[in-house]
């Protein structure tokens, strides 16, 4: 379902389209290929906001440029954190739902574009008509220092923002979860200077993934191409 926003005298300014489709499926990832994502975005970003250059950012664009220019996307090793991660959303997710008696559905993909940019989120959930909520699995010692912090961590400001951005909602719940731990919950709200800082870095983010896969397609003119196979494709999650 697509929603246009639109601004002074009804022009179209941005268009949110949200797809059902069940996340980490073929389509999922079929739909996440070369785009930048709220899961990335923090990768383009300094931490004083402004847009990066540096070897992550600048590996961060050459894998959205080899997806756009290939059609697919490398395989990644799941990590016992991943795993744990997969396997504690649906249980944090409910026992959140239980604590602030409120409708939790799930999403598969969200995008948001404006000329030249294209963001991609994938909710952990959708709460009512407002909000939304960004799950994470943590180790006890990270669960701990999180309440006592009591705050919600840097490293995953970019993300939620990115989704406060691209959904439209008016807020987004941090939920830290832990078995055996209380769940943790911080609700943060869409700050404009972060939103500014996403767009400008898809906006550079876009530019240099265009580049990057014409140069790309002019340096490889006329060249073989090796049969891909995928050693992988029976391994999952």
């Amino acid at each position: 379902m697509a929603q246009a926003a639109r601004g002074a005298g009804g022009v179209a300014v941005s268009i949110r389209t949200s797809y059902e489709v069940e996340q980490r499926s073929d389509e999922w990832h079929a739909l996440r290929l070369g785009t930048v994502t709220a899961s990335t975005v923090g990768r383009l970003l300094t931490p004083t906001l402004r847009v990066a250059d540096n070897d992550t950012s600048r590996a961060t664009l050459m894998t959205l440029a080899a997806e756009r220019a290939t059609g697919w996307s490398d395989w990644t090793p799941t990590t016992t954190d991943m795993l744990r991660g997969v396997l504690d959303e649906p249980l944090a997710r409910d026992l959140y739902a239980s604590t602030v008696r409120a409708p939790v559905t799930t999403a598969g993909f969200i995008t948001y574009e404006d000329p030249g940019i294209r963001i991609g989120y994938s909710p952990d959930g959708l709460v009512g008509d407002d909000g939304i909520i960004e799950i994470k699995s943590r180790r006890p010692r990270t669960q701990m220092s999180t309440i006592l912090a009591g705050t919600t961590p840097d490293d995953c400001m970019a993300q939620m923002q990115c989704g406060l951005l691209v959904t439209g909602r008016a807020w987004c719940d941090y939920v830290s979860y832990a078995g055996g731990m209380p769940l943790w919950v911080c609700r943060v709200y869409p700050e404009p200077r972060w939103h500014e800082a996403i767009l400008a870095a898809a906006a550079a983010a876009e530019e240099t993934i265009t580049t990057l896969v014409a140069t790309y397609r002019d340096a490889v003119r006329g060249l073989p191409v090796a049969e891909r196979i995928d050693h992988f494709a029976e391994i999952e999650v």
